[in-house]
């Protein structure tokens, strides 16, 4: 692993890994078609040439439109999403979530396992 890199915004923080990025949204954000628009910008600036896989940590409860998946799955070098989700109704709600992802979504229940199956993701492309 090389370069860490940390941004804290008002709505979540994001964390900047090789291969991925993490997010923990704050308690009681609403995720909108708009916050793609961010996303992106983090995207193309620490990813531009290569494929990234995105973590969601549901730490914290808050709501997404799921909306937002239709804008997310155009992001052209983002391979999969998957969500940390420990509890049922978080789970739940993340079901219902990838019906709107165009690309590989996973659920897991804790944050290393996901950081593990960004290999398998990256692999699996290359």
């Amino acid at each position: 692993m090389s370069i860490f890199h940390y941004y804290n915004f008002p709505h979540c923080e994001v964390f900047i890994f090789d291969d991925f990025l993490v997010t923990q949204i704050r308690e009681g954000v609403l995720i909108k078609p708009e916050h793609n628009d961010e996303l992106r910008q983090i995207i193309d600036l620490h990813f531009s040439n290569r494929d990234v896989v995105y973590i969601s940590n549901r730490y914290f409860s808050y709501a997404v439109d799921p909306l937002t998946y239709l804008g997310t799955s155009k992001i052209h070098n983002l391979l999969a999403i998957a969500i940390v989700a420990e509890d049922d109704i978080k789970k739940t709600n993340a079901e219902l979530e990838s019906m709107f992802y165009k690309k590989t979504f996973a659920i897991f229940p804790t944050l290393s396992k996901a950081m593990a199956w960004v290999q398998d993701v990256i692999l699996k492309k290359n």
